[in-house]
């Protein structure tokens, strides 16, 4: 049974190539990906799932650490990261820590003992002692989430605290001065990272920055509710507020109407993530747009080139996707002519 290896030597060509023209064809010029698909047809090479552990001595299992099942950003990585496990032959483990290092940890112990091909963790707290291990016993490792500059690891990620500022600034270009945020838990780096974009762009602008419009959450929608509600009663109330996710925009949305008021005439919203439901609610969520599904499957290619081709702590690679801000009627836009194409 021919090898990755074998096709790739017939083919005069590198690994890495070859498992482009099964993972990202669009990447393969259209000749070199014609020749390879004839080398591949004489030799009689597979990549289907059994085949390849039989060759290659694989499990044809990959896992998925995701921190919190429950948000729906992170069902729509899994399901990015499913579409090509699936098209590969390939098997998925999804485990869910609920942002526990400890629980983490011993998902990945498991793992480690009973061995898997690739492992992708969205916004985990596995430090660089865990990656070697994971990496030493030759296992492809990608992060998802925010940019690491203390890993071994290869990446997908964004930039956080640039999305925080362009939906802050985004309000200030509105108009609005005493603008108020609903911060995520303190002990998750992106969210944090949210909250200094946040107070960045309050400092280009010139404003101050109020502790009693800094208001905390917890991702989930009560969170968003509880926080939209701490923020209102402030004696000086803001006039717009950033929510650093959708679930707590929701719910800052509730707040804001069980409290008479009306968005966004009396108190314009911005939320995180542009999850399918941030479309659906009334006034629609203008929102920071994490495109989570491409994201997944990104990771899960990237994850498979390291799978064929080996997984070198001097190979690391990094994906960056730009935030985007999707304009909606929540921020109080004038203009109706984007919400259309959003």
């Amino acid at each position: 049974m021919a090898t990755i290896r074998e096709v790739a030597k017939t083919a005069g060509v590198s690994i890495a190539t070859v498992s482009r023209v099964f993972n990202h064809p669009e990447t393969v010029a259209s000749e070199t990906r014609e020749h390879i698909d004839r080398i591949i047809a004489e030799l009689g090479f597979s990549p289907n799932g059994t085949a390849r552990s039989l060759a290659l001595n694989k499990t044809s299992i990959v896992a998925l650490i995701i921190p919190d099942i429950l948000n729906p950003v992170f069902p729509e990585i899994a399901k990015g990261v499913e579409d090509v496990v699936h098209r590969r032959g390939y098997s998925l483990l999804l485990c869910n820590t609920e942002s526990d290092a400890v629980k983490e940890n011993e998902y990945l112990a498991a793992f480690l003992g009973r061995r898997v091909d690739g492992i992708i963790i969205a916004e985990g707290l596995l430090d660089r002692k865990g990656e070697e291990q994971v990496l030493g016993k030759g296992i492809a490792l990608v992060h998802i989430g925010r940019k690491r500059n203390d890993t071994w690891a290869s990446s997908v990620y964004t930039d956080f605290e640039l999305g925080g500022f362009m939906a802050t600034r985004h309000l200030i270009e509105q108009g609005f001065k005493r603008i108020g945020i609903i911060a995520g838990p303190e002990g998750q780096a992106e969210q944090l990272d949210k909250l200094r974009g946040y107070e960045r762009a309050l400092s280009e602008a010139g404003l101050p920055l109020d502790p009693d419009l800094v208001s905390p959450g917890d991702c989930e929608i009560e969170g968003g509710y509880l926080g939209a509600k701490k923020l209102l009663n402030a004696a000086s109330p803001p006039r717009a507020i950033f929510a650093c996710n959708d679930l707590m925009a929701i719910g800052a949305m509730d707040a804001i109407k069980t409290a008479g008021l009306r968005i966004p005439n009396d108190v314009a919203l911005v939320g995180f993530d542009n999850i399918r439901m941030s479309a659906l609610v009334d006034p629609k969520l203008t929102t920071i747009s994490y495109p989570a599904h491409r994201i997944g499957t990104i990771a899960a290619r990237l994850l498979f080139d390291m799978i064929e081709t080996g997984t070198e702590l001097s190979e690391r690679e990094e994906i960056y996707i730009q935030p985007e801000l999707k304009v909606r009627r929540s921020c109080g836009h004038s203009g109706r002519l984007q919400e259309m194409f959003n």
